[in-house]
């Protein structure tokens, strides 16, 4: 059986469709033929026109200097945490040397396809499952060095690998469907706790600052009311100064004293004549039909609290005129005879 697998022919497409030698051959762009000379290699013929000797020389392969497409079956492999993967690639290979791609190995398509296969399993074997799926990229750039490693002495250059599809056990996809929709609630949960709590910090941060305008304004309020209500006090104040000054400029004038009697009986009896208007309880005094003797009273109120200020004129004033009681003491019994 070894005898007859290595006198068969191996199935491949890098000795499939050879040109026949006519003497003039012209050799496609991208190509290059390797042609022998009675069994030893004689030549590689570039792109263009070529000539050769009939029967002595032989195109024995024929190598595509364009960049080829592989398609990596799909192989399982096992991770480091124990699970089992289908998994399958692509792979694209470039011609770099014809003489080593021709004679360096007999299949360089089927080599470089189990190359790939033994490198990602063994790639794959490192890393666990969830890392799998995360260093895609740093697992096909190992693959990819591994093969250029090994395949340089074929003359052939692995440009990029790529993993087409990764099959995962459906006990294993389920549980990976339900730890994706744990930690997807985990996330909604963890969203909806930090929007109440933003939502709160808003509230409690509004009705401060609420709280703080408010008292701001009660404090303008009241400093305001206050201002107001001193403003009003020096006006009232002011008036009333006033109006004293006047009143004690027109008392100090002549019959300023019977003025002020005259007044003060008109405002005594103005008094009595609304109290009966305000409410049906009366407290009056005991002498409250003897009028002369109010009045009398009021009047000796008031000349018991103008007397220091008669004391004080009558020192600023010469002597010749200090003996004016007599006649305010006559005018007064007068105002009281008449008003009687």
């Amino acid at each position: 059986l070894k005898h007859v697998a290595r006198l068969a022919p191996a199935p491949c497409r890098w000795n499939s469709g050879l040109p026949v030698n006519i003497g003039v051959l012209f050799v496609p762009q991208q190509e290059a033929w390797v042609v022998e000379r009675m069994g030893k290699f004689h030549r590689i013929l570039e792109p263009g026109l070529n000539f050769l000797i009939p029967l002595l020389d032989r195109i024995r392969y024929v190598q595509s200097l364009k960049e080829i497409v592989i398609n990596v079956p799909e192989q399982s492999a096992v991770t480091l945490d124990n699970v089992t993967l289908q998994i399958d690639g692509v792979l694209y290979l470039r011609v770099m040397d014809p003489y080593k791609a021709s004679y360096g190995v007999e299949d360089p398509e089927y080599a470089v396809t189990q190359l790939a296969q033994t490198t990602m399993r063994s790639e794959l074997g490192k890393l666990s499952l969830d890392r799998v799926f995360r260093e895609r990229e740093s697992l096909n750039a190992s693959i990819v060095d591994a093969i250029n490693q090994a395949s340089d002495c074929w003359g052939i250059r692995c440009l990029r690998y790529e993993i087409k599809d990764i099959h995962v056990p459906p006990r294993v996809k389920e549980s990976m469907q339900m730890q994706v929709e744990a930690e997807r609630r985990k996330r909604a949960t963890v969203l909806e706790s930090e929007g109440t709590r933003e939502s709160a910090i808003n509230v409690a941060e509004g009705q401060k600052q609420a709280q703080i305008l408010a008292s701001e304004a009660e404090k303008a309020e009241q400093i305001n009311k206050a201002a107001g209500e001193a403003n009003a006090m020096l006006v009232k104040a002011r008036a009333k100064a006033e109006a004293i000054q006047l009143l004690a400029a027109a008392l100090s004038q002549q019959h300023g004293s019977a003025a002020a009697s005259l007044s003060v009986a008109e405002q005594y009896v103005n008094a009595f004549s609304k109290i009966a208007k305000d409410s049906n309880t009366l407290l009056l005094p005991a002498n409250t039909g003897d009028v002369t003797n109010m009045v009398a009273q009021a009047l000796g109120i008031y000349t018991t609290l103008t007397k220091p200020q008669a004391v004080k004129t009558q020192d600023e004033t010469p002597p010749a005129h200090e003996d004016p009681q007599p006649a305010t003491t006559e005018l007064l019994k007068a105002e009281q005879s008449s008003s009687s």
